[in-house]
């Protein structure tokens, strides 16, 4: 009896790609192709950002270890939450965030609005030419470095600056500011709004610009000043960007300025100014702790996360997309 042969195994067909599936990859190959050269400038940019702030957070492991320099991430011997116990155990701690939490608060009340009054005020402006030099003059500070800023605070309100030279040769008291602890956060504040709250008007003048001008102009023939024409358009009109400002200043708002406060440490004294960042440096690299200092850092970082998430979700039930849309 002749074996009837078997039939070979259906191969299965491979499925044609859908229509949308098409679409999609060819829309994705135009807006590439579209953004080519955009992509091609911001790839630097984000090779620095990985490189010097997600790379790093590898080394967030010696918050774990006993680490050793000599030993490194692989032999070093695993000490589980033992190094977090010594650093909550620590007053220079708890004395660091205090001071810490002060500045940022100060800072946040005192600096924050500044920028955006400044910017308001440039775009009432009405001359360009005026306007570039202001512009100009409020962004110079920014391209100092602190070393050169605290100098010239150093020369104006110092024991032998200008202000107190002043007041000798009238025969008025002095006054001691640059290394009083009790006035350090105003200082310190005063010093950030010099240096940085014309930097800080950038993204408010796009947003007034950004604003309908026939807005302004019918308020105007309805009779509002001033006043009620900055309160019913131009605050609702730049809202969302200042509600988006805020929360990235909260999520930022624990680095309070490493150089800054490490510059004028042994002027007003550790207790004034002794900040998370200065005692990671001092404790953790200083004294070649590197696990104590990983360990603050670390819980820098976790607190600030908690306070830009919370201050998203605030931003999300004022109905503002903030970070993210929900």
């Amino acid at each position: 009896m002749t074996a009837i042969p078997k039939a070979p195994p259906a191969v299965p067909a491979c499925p044609a790609p859908s229509v949308a599936g098409v679409r999609k990859r060819d829309e994705r190959r135009r807006r590439f192709r579209r953004d080519r050269a955009l992509l091609i400038m911001t790839a630097p940019a984000v090779l620095l950002l990985v490189v010097f702030n997600y790379v790093p957070m590898f080394g967030t492991a010696t918050a774990f270890q006993s680490y050793s320099i000599y030993a490194g991430f692989m032999h070093s011997p695993w000490t589980g939450l033992t190094t977090f116990r010594s650093l909550f155990a620590d007053p220079t701690f708890w004395s660091a965030l205090q001071n810490t939490l002060v500045l940022s608060l100060v800072q946040l009340v005192l600096f924050f609005p500044i920028p955006i009054a400044l910017a308001m005020l440039l775009n009432s402006i009405m001359s360009n030419k005026v306007r570039t030099v202001v512009q100009s003059i409020v962004y110079l500070p920014h391209f100092f470095s602190w070393v050169l800023a605290i100098t010239i605070f150093q020369e104006m309100l110092g024991g032998a600056g200008a202000l107190n030279q002043f007041l000798r040769q009238h025969g008025i008291a002095t006054w001691d500011i640059m290394t009083n602890p009790d006035t350090f956060k105003f200082l310190v504040t005063a010093q950030v709004v010099w240096k940085e709250a014309g930097w800080g008007i950038i993204v408010f003048l796009a947003a007034l610009a950004a604003i309908d001008q026939n807005l302004y102009e019918a308020a105007a023939v309805d009779g509002a000043g001033r006043w009620r024409r900055m309160w019913h358009i131009t605050l609702p009109g730049i809202r969302s960007i200042v509600v988006l400002m805020l929360v990235l200043r909260l999520g930022n708002i624990l680095t309070v300025g490493f150089e800054q406060l490490l510059i004028q440490r042994d002027a007003v004294g550790r207790d004034a100014s002794e900040v998370l960042d200065t005692y990671a440096f001092y404790y953790g690299v200083v004294n070649a702790n590197f696990s104590l200092g990983a360990a603050a850092s670390l819980f820098k970082g976790v607190l600030s996360l908690i306070l830009i998430l919370a201050a998203n979700k605030i931003a999300h039930l004022v109905g503002e997309d903030g970070l993210y849309r929900k």
